[in-house]
């Protein structure tokens, strides 16, 4: 078993770090914990990297993805595309069907996600909301014929857009957010979803930055690197470019 993701910082992990910095993430868990559930080793590259938009993310990680040669790859993007000023729904769309084909030709059997809804958090909420909603629906339509293609759906997920599931940048998700996440995929798959990953317990943490330290933190930066035109991901390279072996007992 051979599972490649590719992705943005929701697959790369982002808000689910270690004590090093180092994010885990959805994907990285399901490897574990599809191994467990299977009880043997399964090889596992992880190709995502935070800040692209959906296009780039197959321009760039699909190919090299496919020339590993996985059973199973895992595509999901849209979601930094939502943020920019405009954004063409169809277009990004075009993206999952991009990849669809591209697995067919290889024989690769593909898993989709959407994203979680972060909207209640965020500024212009009701706008990432509306387009949230419009990009589901367009990738869900594209699906219809497809009943074989494993579906990870999060962005219908009301559970999970709760703060407790968010880190403090209310953009990405925390370690219980990402679990809550694997534990979809692994369900999807027809795998063992372990003990708790659904909802794990609250974690108290700092408290919550008013919106003004919020503003300073999270938002300026990210309005600064729209205006000088670069990117979180930039100069980064995939967290795991290559197999790397995920035994039961990780």
């Amino acid at each position: 078993m051979r599972f490649a993701a590719i992705g943005d910082s929701f697959t790369e992990g982002v808000g689910d770090e270690d004590a090093n910095g180092v994010p885990r993430g959805w994907a990285d868990l399901v490897a574990r914990g599809w191994a467990r559930s299977r009880g043997a080793d399964i090889e596992y590259a992880n190709l995502a990297i935070r800040g692209k938009l959906a296009w780039p993310v197959v321009e760039e990680q699909l190919e090299p993805a496919l020339a590993l040669k996985p059973t199973h790859l895992s595509f999901n993007g849209g979601g930094n595309d939502m943020l920019r000023p405009s954004t063409d729904v169809e277009h990004i769309a075009d993206a999952f069907s991009r990849v669809l084909r591209r697995c067919d030709e290889e024989g690769v059997q593909l898993i989709i996600l959407s994203g979680a809804n972060p909207s209640a958090g965020l500024p212009l909420s009701s706008l990432i909301q509306r387009r949230g909603d419009l990009l589901s629906d367009a990738v869900i339509s594209r699906l219809a014929h497809r009943p074989d293609v494993i579906r990870a759906l999060n962005w219908p997920d009301r559970e999970l857009s709760q703060p407790g599931y968010w880190s403090e940048d209310r953009l990405h998700m925390n370690a219980r957010g990402h679990h809550r996440v694997a534990a979809r995929v692994l369900r999807a798959l027809g795998e063992q979803v372990p003990d708790g990953w659904w909802s794990l317990p609250v974690v108290d943490t700092a408290p919550a930055l008013r919106n003004a330290s919020y503003y300073r933190e999270h938002v300026l930066p990210w309005v600064k690197r729209r205006l000088t035109r670069t990117s979180s991901g930039d100069g980064r390279a995939p967290k795991f470019g290559d197999w790397i072996t995920v035994s039961p007992a990780v």
